[in-house]
């Protein structure tokens, strides 16, 4: 067995039938949906060819949804600009697998709190938000999916941990993969082309997950990344400026090595910290600086044709016009950040006088997994950041444990507690609702446009009536920095 076949089998080991599983079968007419409602722990869902307007909710464990390609012909999740979701899951251990997805207002597929999953080869176009979106999920793999026309991020992991991302390919977006408040993760083998930024590595303020590090971006391909921001007005992607390959926004432990960086016309790589994008002053739990970079090995050319005002004001200090290969901005700059390059003289560059260079021998991730030998502390031995087993599933509850889960898996993907996101903040939710805990689900389970700066807020009505009220009394309660 080859070594990627051998990785594959053990990364999908999680994901092995349960005795007395079954396959149900939906065709054209019939409803996802309600083959859901029939299934149970372990069961494939095979779906055939045809259009299927409907948003399909999963909150069972050890489900496959998986479609079904006859000569050219996908089974189409259609969305008609009306429904807001395609996909929900919360279910751990669930995977989703062959589905065109097309013209939601809101995701593809979203991850609800939900750990172990797979989302592997899906077609998705023009969803809204976002596309693919585990929010608060551990242990998950996003490989071989093609998705383009986002007008947030197309791949965006939210506060999870332990996560792949391979072989996608991203272009037509604003954000082509952005790994936000997460922790080891691995962004391996995607082609992102033709965004407004290709991959962002943040730290949002105001999330209850305060911390991003521990993430290698490797052997990606991020070229002409130079599409006018079409985010919406206020969301913390509207503020990244056309033409940036790579944005590393105040995270820590970032490794950058093996890409191809081209054509994109502001800078390769930009370092920085939450100012660059977003006021940090209400979130003092929150570091606004990256420490930490390593940027090794990295094919750069052609970049900077075209940089925004900022940045070539930035460089005219240095008697050019040309944006840079790679951008340390502010504090990223500085010493103490402990971050390094290699061949630093190789790129054009600002604000990496402080730099050091990068000296530790790295070896290959394929000569470390061929050779069985323990792989040593450099990144490319480092074959996934999945882990060997599969995380502890999560029970999302109808009390107060649950209702956190629930707002950390599902609110706080729009809702921070202070910072404006594509949603208002907790903050200005309890100025409107007080402690009236019962309206707050009201409007939870039928919202309807009030703020003519936001976007009006999908349904969450697959919640029940006693969890909404316990979301909403967590939302109402909360506090500090």
């Amino acid at each position: 067995m080859n070594s990627s076949l051998k990785f594959a089998t053990l990364a999908f080991a999680f994901f092995s039938a349960v005795a007395g599983a079954k396959t149900l079968e939906v065709r054209a007419g019939e409803s996802i949906q309600d083959a859901i409602k029939g299934a149970s722990p372990g069961d494939t869902v095979l779906v055939h060819p045809g259009i299927y307007e409907e948003t399909v909710y999963i909150d069972k464990d050890d489900i496959t949804l998986r479609g079904v390609i006859e000569d050219g012909e996908w089974p189409n999740l259609e969305g008609n600009k009306q429904l807001n979701d395609a996909i929900l899951y919360s279910g751990n251990g669930f995977s989703v697998e062959w589905f065109k997805i097309t013209n939601y207002k809101g995701n593809a597929i979203m991850g609800q709190a939900g750990n172990n999953f797979s989302i592997r080869n899906n077609w998705i176009i023009d969803t809204g938000v976002y596309g693919i979106f585990p929010e608060f999920g551990e242990n998950g793999l996003i490989e071989n999916n093609v998705l383009s026309g986002i007008e947030d991020a197309a791949i965006y992991v939210g506060m999870s941990d332990h996560i792949d991302v391979r072989n996608n390919r991203v272009f037509d977006n604003v954000a082509g993969i952005e790994i936000e408040n997460s922790r080891h993760a691995l962004v391996e083998g995607n082609i992102a082309h033709n965004n407004t930024g290709g991959i962002l590595v943040f730290i949002t303020p105001g999330l209850p997950i305060k911390t991003s590090y521990d993430a290698i971006i490797r052997r990606n391909t991020i070229i002409n990344n130079n599409t006018p921001n079409f985010a919406i007005p206020g969301s913390l992607v509207s503020n990244i400026p056309a033409g940036t390959g790579m944005l590393i926004l105040a995270s820590d432990d970032v490794i950058i090595e093996d890409n191809i960086i081209t054509g994109n016309n502001t800078a390769g790589i930009i370092v920085t910290s939450q100012d660059f994008a977003t006021d940090v002053a209400g979130d003092s739990e929150s570091d606004p600086n990256p420490d930490r970079i390593q940027i090794r090995d990295n094919v750069m050319y052609d970049n900077g044709n075209d940089p925004v005002t900022d940045v070539k004001a930035l460089m005219l200090t240095q008697f050019s016009t040309k944006g840079p290969d790679i951008l340390a901005y502010k504090s990223a700059a500085d010493a103490e950040r402990g971050s390094c390059v290699s061949q630093k003289t190789a790129y054009r560059t600002f604000g990496l006088g402080d730099w050091t260079e990068c000296d530790r021998a790295t070896v290959r991730a394929a000569d470390a997994v061929a050779s069985a030998t323990p792989p040593d502390s450099t990144s490319r031995a480092v074959a996934s950041k999945m882990l060997s087993e599969p995380a502890a599933p999560r029970l999302i509850t109808v009390d107060a444990n649950g209702a956190e889960l629930v707002y950390q898996g599902i609110c706080a993907g729009c809702h921070t507690l202070n910072v404006r996101m594509i949603g208002p903040p907790v903050l200005a939710i309890q100025a409107q609702y007080g402690d009236d805990a019962e309206a707050l689900a009201r409007y939870i389970a039928t919202p309807e446009k009030k703020r003519p700066d936001f976007p009006t807020m999908p349904p969450q009505d697959h919640l029940s009536e006693a969890m909404r009220i316990e979301v909403a009394r967590y939302m109402l309660s909360l506090s500090g920095g």
